[in-house]
């Protein structure tokens, strides 16, 4: 049995044709192409699917079903997303639009950053777990909780959204309307405008050579600096991964997982962003003397997660 996961991103459409092993067989991309309007973007989704099955050697007569991971508040039983702010979505039948272009197949639909979670918990790091918590470390604080193998999404689909989990009362404006949220303080976009602050600061730091401006900056810059051994990246570098930890031991505290995962562009610093994180979490968590506890591990299926795990929706 063959599958078809898509992941539409704000840049791409990414699809990928999945088979029972688990391996991605074939691929197909397109250009997202926003601002459009929703035909035009389904049409190319679909394109891409057909792509995607011909460089699998297949057909779709061979393909049991089609799973998107798109961003937003996503509604799995009528297949609706029913808004996405970046793409300028409000109640888009996207189930119905995908299925029609593909001759009738079945479509199942959830939030992007739930299929990067399932896609990791089934088809990497969380692979033979039963409690696992993805979070993605990118834009915004992406995440997703899969116990037993399924999603949890709650009542309206729209559960697991630990970024938008406040710990700073009153700090920095988010987004989402609320003041302090994780991903206010977590994010590579709160890290980079955190690089920028202490390089105005510090006028001789390593990271104006790195970045060479202020407009250039990007969230591997005060990494790279501290690196050199650079002293005002490092404070920036170890302020940043404790913030990522107090969300974490928040998960640990209210969920105790058997492994929290950690993606996204900053999840690509590895053990630079791991060793110290993992010190935050086991000196602060409440169960400091349990005998089991919660593994905080690096992501391993990249940019392939959404598709993994669309491609494991169903309903």
């Amino acid at each position: 049995m063959y599958r078809i996961g898509i992941d539409l991103g704000g840049t791409n459409i990414a699809v990928g044709v999945i088979g029972d092993d688990l391996k991605i067989i074939g691929r197909g991309k397109m250009k997202t192409n926003l601002p459009r309007d929703p035909e035009p973007i389904f049409d190319d989704m679909a394109k891409a699917c057909f792509m995607a099955v011909e460089n699998a050697g297949l057909t779709m007569d061979d393909i049991a079903s089609v799973g998107i991971g798109a961003p937003g508040t996503i509604n799995k039983d009528t297949g609706i997303i029913e808004f996405s702010n970046n793409f300028a979505f409000e109640k888009i039948p996207a189930r119905r639009m995908l299925s029609e272009r593909l001759g009738g197949k079945a479509v199942y639909i959830d939030n992007d950053a739930n299929c990067a979670a399932l896609g990791e918990a089934v088809a990497g790091v969380g692979n033979g777990v039963k409690s696992f918590v993805a979070i993605t470390l990118g834009t915004g604080v992406g995440s997703g909780i899969v116990i037993d193998g399924k999603l949890v999404t709650g009542i309206n689909f729209a559960a697991g959204e630990m970024g938008h989990t406040v710990i700073m009362v009153n700090g920095e404006p988010c987004n989402c309307g609320r003041r302090g949220c994780w991903e206010s303080y977590a994010s590579a976009t709160a890290l980079i405008r955190q690089t920028k602050a202490a390089m105005e600061q510090n006028p001789d730091s390593a990271m104006w050579e790195l970045a060479g401006s202020l407009d250039e900056v990007n969230g591997r810059t005060s990494f790279d600096a501290m690196r050199k051994g650079d002293q005002a990246a490092r404070e920036v570098v170890e302020a940043y991964i404790y913030y990522v930890a107090a969300g974490i031991i928040n998960i640990v505290n209210a969920l105790q997982p058997e492994i929290v995962c950690v993606g996204g562009g900053i999840g690509h610093e590895g053990e630079a962003l791991l060793e110290p994180l993992r010190k935050h979490v086991e000196r602060e968590r409440y169960s400091i003397y349990a005998s089991k506890q919660t593994r905080i591990e690096a992501a391993v299926l990249g940019n392939d997660a959404g598709i993994f795990g669309a491609a494991l929706l169903e309903n």
